[in-house]
């Protein structure tokens, strides 16, 4: 799990938990690497003085100075433990629109992996991700890692979502990124690793079944053969570069649509942990292909670890700084974002 270097642990008042600095030390320890500890004002620099600004004298200047104050103190707080474990830690309080200053931050300071405790979720209901949480795993450039507060210190079962095609360069390097990170923290905590791909004939329900179709059922089900036959081939293709060393690697060959089967798999299986990737092939940058991953998202109840391939290009664009400065993170207008 020699992968991560900087990381960014985001510390919103929503997502913060044990869990949550606890894996991000875990993770540290083993990467030997650095954590900053990023919190946002969503107020642009300046706003919340005009805000105010009806108040007399200097009050309205005071009010914003205190408001970042009493974010870096937290920050502060939250970190002392994490340097206390011989960590290099540090503090930086963004102001703007979270999601684009924390793209920001990843892009100016090449963070490798951005954590996050998941703000959207209810009291023991599905993890139904928050708007900047959907925004970040759609638009960050490194992995996202989005946790539950209930997550336990190891995971138990890990599930890797496949989607192999060989001919298919970027989906192949999406395919071995998601591997690689899986089969090493399965390795890493000893747990089960589920590795699943879903397949399905395009049509085979109108070809069944449709009233202006002619074609034979033994016809139907022989295609239906040869697809999963493909997927089989490519699926075992890909797990050729991973020879199982653990014993407890279970492969799933799933029909269906990705949507429905992955989050009733992960379900079942109370599996702890999804790694997955998410990637835009409509050309239109930072969107999931077709909903699929977002509708995935949205129904599992477990901890997400989501991964762009290589070469993606986020929406979120840096321009010149007005102002620089670690406690504002002041930029322009982010385009498309």
């Amino acid at each position: 799990m020699k992968r991560f270097k900087n990381i960014l642990l985001i510390c919103d008042e929503n997502g913060i938990h044990d869990a949550l600095l606890g894996r991000a030390i875990w993770l540290a320890k083993s990467n030997d690497a650095r954590i900053t500890l990023v919190d946002v004002v969503e107020a642009a620099p300046g706003e919340l003085a005009s805000l105010y600004g009806a108040l007399p004298g200097n009050v309205a200047q005071d009010i914003e100075l205190e408001v970042l104050a009493f974010h870096r103190s937290r920050l502060a707080q939250i970190g002392a433990p994490i340097k206390s474990e011989g960590i290099e830690t540090s503090e930086v309080v963004l102001q703007g629109i979270a999601f684009i200053e924390i793209i920001r931050k990843v892009l100016r300071d090449q963070h490798d992996l951005v954590i996050k405790g998941a703000a959207g979720e209810g009291d023991g209901g599905p993890l139904f991700f928050a708007s900047t949480d959907l925004h970040i795993l759609r638009k960050c450039p490194c992995p996202v890692w989005i946790m539950k507060k209930s997550s336990q210190t190891q995971y138990a079962r890990i599930l890797a979502a496949v989607d192999p095609e060989p001919m298919d360069e970027q989906r192949s390097a999406l395919d071995a990124l998601v591997m690689d990170l899986a089969t090493s923290l399965s390795a890493a905590e000893r747990s089960e690793l589920h590795v699943v791909n879903v397949w399905r004939l395009q049509g085979e329900n109108s070809l069944r079944h449709s009233a202006f179709t002619r074609v034979p059922k033994e016809t139907v089900e022989k295609m239906t053969e040869e697809k999963r036959r493909q997927s089989e081939r490519k699926l075992k293709s890909l797990l050729f570069d991973y020879p199982e060393t653990g014993g407890r690697r279970q492969v799933h060959l799933l029909k269906g649509e990705a949507r429905q089967v992955i989050p009733e798999f992960a379900a079942g299986k109370k599996v702890e942990l999804i790694v997955m990737g998410t990637v835009g092939r409509t050309g239109i940058r930072g969107l999931f292909v077709g909903n699929t991953a977002e509708a995935i998202l949205n129904q599992v109840d477990c901890s997400v670890l989501a991964v762009k391939p290589p070469g993606f290009k986020t929406p979120v664009r840096l321009e010149p700084e007005c102002d620089q400065g670690a406690s504002s993170g002041k930029l322009l207008r982010a385009k498309g974002g």
